[in-house]
């Protein structure tokens, strides 16, 4: 287990000796809602306003700052986040996107960036369904680094 030391304690990962290699991650996840919630996120009439551009600013927010939020992950430099946002008649699909070249990889980040998306989604439609449900999230591909590539 690498985040521990000797005696058990956990502590971040020292990553200064690994070469900087193009990373990419793919993180997906869905709010289940009533058609009239989904109907109202797909034409922009929700009281709180466009719905889902609103999510998809908070879930690149997200991605910049997830070492803030999980402890033991290391501060990286984003070359890239992409929010995907697909609505149906009974929710929203997200897939998130995260870039960077360094030296550690970027699933915490796209995995971050997906589910603060869909949480602001059910932050600005529970007004129409206090029912939503979010599920599903999970990483689909990451690629670089020295484990390569992975795919669900």
């Amino acid at each position: 287990m690498t985040h521990l030391d000797a005696t058990g304690a956990a502590h971040m990962v020292d990553v200064g000796a690994k070469p900087d290699t193009r990373r990419e991650a793919v993180a997906t996840g869905r709010i289940a809602m009533s058609k009239d919630a989904a109907r109202a996120i797909r034409d922009g009439t929700a009281l709180k306003g466009d719905v889902l551009a609103v999510a998809r600013v908070a879930g690149i927010i997200a991605a910049k700052r997830t070492a803030e939020l999980i402890p033991l992950c290391h501060p990286l430099p984003l070359t890239r986040v992409a929010i995907d946002l697909v609505v149906d008649e009974t929710g929203v699909t997200a897939t998130a996107t995260a870039a960077t070249a360094g030296k550690t990889g970027v699933e915490m980040e796209a995995l971050t960036a997906v589910s603060v998306t869909l949480l602001t989604i059910y932050d600005m439609g529970k007004a129409i369904d206090k029912g939503m449900i979010i599920g599903g999230v999970c990483l689909l591909t990451k690629s670089g680094g020295k484990s390569g590539d992975w795919a669900r």
